[in-house]
């Protein structure tokens, strides 16, 4: 394992960290408060190569791995501005598409969301359904020139700002009375598609949506992957997905530390700096370590996946857990940090609450992570 940054992943961290500052937190709350989008920052990401740099360069992306979109996602959040789609669009769809789609549906797809021209949404979760993939309502049958997909997804992020949705929905069942599941590009404007907006108390320029699909008519190249094997298509999404969002995570947790360690410095009471007092410095120490221990778990979980290494499952799990503690606990110790300001707009800490504590529940919540670890790497007799 790669335990320190080489000297172009350094540069890369220099580069997405410079723009970051270039818009900063007060310019990403002002848009997330007031309707607005981060359109300026991802167009400007997509231009300089950061939103494809795990992409095949034949593709358009650059060439690399997970490691780096971790990289960029991270350096984001550190600067104030956590980009939840980079977490969707080229992690999860760009990275399923470019495995698993037929060369004319990468060379259709993949590009415009390595250069951040296009944004693919991902909609899996269902109300009934929860954790258990296999009970997906959503059904896409076939009807003689393609497929009509009926049902609805809940807590879809970004669907205004997206033009094609990776739908995941029910093709038939299996001996075991289980799901067959398949993978689908549907347009957001396609027939049948509408999109309601889920009002939740996070401060977020991206925001969430049901999704409906009434009938909606799909032509069969908008299928990916193998007719039956979408199961493990959909699986090379999910640990990039919780690899990046497990840096998003850290990326957060540094910069409420940061914050937190300027304001302990400069903030005087009893005339000395209030970072002089134990009360306030070991908590921030005590999140900076778990913080730091997130980060190399996530590093880890990036080389296992881009190596394809089989453990990364478990790695990307674990990344996920130990970033969402300790992201809520950097943040929670900052906001205390700076006592009554904490909670104020003027200080940018109180507001990224909401997307720290939403690490915790997804994109897998802490139990079903624990469940798994229990499971697959304990040995343990499976719980659900």
């Amino acid at each position: 394992m790669q335990l320190d940054d080489t000297e172009e992943r350094v540069l890369l961290r220099d580069a997405v960290a410079a723009l970051a500052a270039d818009h900063g937190s007060e310019w990403f709350l002002q848009q997330a408060r007031s309707g607005g989008t981060t359109d300026a920052l991802r167009r400007a990401a997509g231009e300089a190569g950061f939103l494809g740099v795990n992409l095949p360069e034949e593709l358009g992306g650059g060439g690399r791995g997970v490691t780096e979109l971790a990289i960029v996602a991270e350096e984001l959040a550190a600067g104030g501005c956590p980009l939840l789609l980079i977490v969707v669009s080229p992690a999860i769809c760009g990275e399923v598409i470019a495995r698993h789609g037929t060369p004319e549906q990468a060379r259709r797809w993949v590009p415009p969301i390595a250069r951040g021209e296009s944004i693919m949404a991902f909609a899996l979760t269902e109300p009934d359904a929860g954790s258990n993939t296999y009970a997906l309502r959503t059904r896409a049958e076939p009807d003689g020139s393609g497929w009509r997909l009926s049902g609805a997804k809940h807590y879809i992020s970004g669907v205004d700002q997206a033009d094609a949705v990776l739908v995941v929905a029910r093709t038939g069942t299996d001996p075991h009375g289980r799901a067959r599941l398949g993978l689908f590009v549907v347009d957001t404007d396609a027939p049948g598609v509408t999109a309601e907006p889920i009002p939740v108390e996070i401060t977020s320029p991206e925001r969430q949506f049901v999704l409906t699909f009434d009938g909606t008519p799909l032509a069969p190249d908008r299928f990916v992957g193998l007719r039956d094997g979408a199961l493990r298509s959909l699986f090379d999404g999910l640990n990039p997905e919780r690899i990046t969002g497990a840096a998003q995570a850290n990326g957060l947790g540094r910069y409420a530390l940061a914050k937190a360690s300027r304001y302990a410095n400069e903030r005087e009471v009893w005339d000395v700096p209030i970072g002089a007092h134990q009360g306030v410095a070991h908590p921030l120490a005590e999140a900076y370590v778990a913080t730091e221990q997130a980060r190399l778990m996530t590093a880890r979980a990036g080389e296992l996946h881009d190596a394809g290494d089989p453990r990364a499952g478990e790695a990307a799990n674990m990344a996920k857990f130990a970033a969402g503690e300790a992201s809520l606990q950097a943040l929670d110790a900052a906001i205390q940090t700076h006592g009554g300001h904490g909670l104020s707009q003027e200080y940018g800490l109180a507001a990224y609450w909401g997307a720290a504590r939403l690490t915790r529940t997804a994109p897998v919540s802490r139990e079903m992570i624990l469940n798994h670890i229990a499971q697959h790497s304990l040995r343990l007799p499976r719980s659900y």
